[in-house]
């Protein structure tokens, strides 16, 4: 079976063919390309997933190597005036074309403005940036997916039993991503089973908080089967220990959202979803695929510097990912 990273590489060979760039054409020029990366702090987290600024540099700094650009990186630390600064930076080198991710309007509309000024064409990344196409995720998509896979699975497993549903993560957190994930979430399991009742554990940014919020709840819902999303995995992961601490591994499944390492490990870590932990309470989780930007973002600025009109919005491709496709999207000697 074909792995995703070979078709990733396929899709740079079909997206050099359709922009008109063939071999002798792509060893002939070489673009210049610059990623402004939103922060890449140590310990900084993005989109309230477990991926990192790093993750997401490396995954251009890998796709990089098999198309005809050069890249250029700058870190925004979170900062909008060190964003804006960047981007004259890189209008500075006479880059051909900018990647921008960062998430202050105030600070996307100046960096457009300078870029339109020097006539250099941008992609957003995450957050719209004027002018530009944009790429990122659907919370909202990712959601009901997750939604949908708890409400089947209860109804064909739980079919007659009283079922409650449980929202854990960073509910507080004012973004629009959190918000359309559990907007998602509330649609999708209410396609199945459009009278149950959500309860909300807001773990305040601090996954960890979850193992002791939902023991808490657990202690108080002793005859009802739980149906958990989760909308990060390392909220997942302590949401499973509090199950199982409270030997509760009959009555509870997970579903959780990122598909970033906390969830499907290392090459050689423990992993919560594995073709060989079948037994574990954490169904699933819904891909962001964050850690493989670079291979989908870089196509679509070849085609947009070859002339190429992109549609306004280009969304991630979200997936459920279980212990029966996890070595699809991500094989054992990609884990690393």
């Amino acid at each position: 079976m074909t792995s995703r990273p070979v078709l990733r590489r396929r899709a740079f060979l079909a997206a050099l063919l359709a922009c008109g760039v063939g071999p002798s054409r792509a060893e002939a020029r070489h673009f210049r390309i610059a990623l402004a990366n939103v922060d890449e702090t140590p310990g900084v987290t993005l989109e309230g997933l477990g991926f990192t600024g790093s993750d997401l540099r490396r995954s251009f700094e890998l796709a990089a190597r098999t198309l005809p650009v050069d890249m250029l990186y700058f870190d925004n630390a979170g900062d909008p005036g060190r964003a804006v600064a960047n981007a004259e930076a890189a209008i500075a080198a006479k880059v051909d074309l900018l990647i921008e991710y960062n998430a202050d309007a105030e600070a996307n509309a100046e960096i457009a403005r300078r870029l339109a000024a020097a006539a250099i064409p941008a992609i957003a990344l995450v957050d719209p940036l004027p002018g530009a196409p944009l790429y990122g995720p659907d919370n909202r998509v990712a959601g009901r997916i997750a939604g949908r896979a708890l409400g089947d699975f209860a109804r064909e497993t739980w079919p007659d039993e009283q079922v409650l549903g449980v929202l854990i993560g960073d509910l507080a957190e004012p973004s629009a991503a959190i918000s359309d994930r559990v907007q998602g979430i509330t649609e999708g399991v209410h396609e199945s089973l459009p009278s149950l009742k959500l309860a909300s554990l807001d773990t305040g940014g601090q996954p960890v908080r979850a193992e002791a919020l939902l023991t808490k709840f657990l202690q108080t819902q002793r005859g009802e089967r739980l149906l958990i999303a989760s909308l990060d995995d390392l909220a997942a992961v302590y949401a499973k220990n509090a199950i199982e601490m409270n030997r509760r591994q009959s009555d509870c499944i997970i579903v959780s959202q990122g598909l970033d390492p906390n969830i499907h490990g290392g090459a050689s870590e423990k992993k919560e979803i594995d073709p060989n932990n079948r037994g574990s309470v954490v169904l699933g989780s819904v891909a962001y695929y964050m850690d493989r930007y670079g291979y989908d973002v870089l196509p679509l600025a070849l085609r947009l510097l070859a002339g190429e009109k992109l549609p306004p919005r280009t969304a991630t491709q979200h997936k459920l990912v279980t212990a029966a496709n996890v070595f699809r999207e991500y094989p054992p000697f990609d884990m690393n």
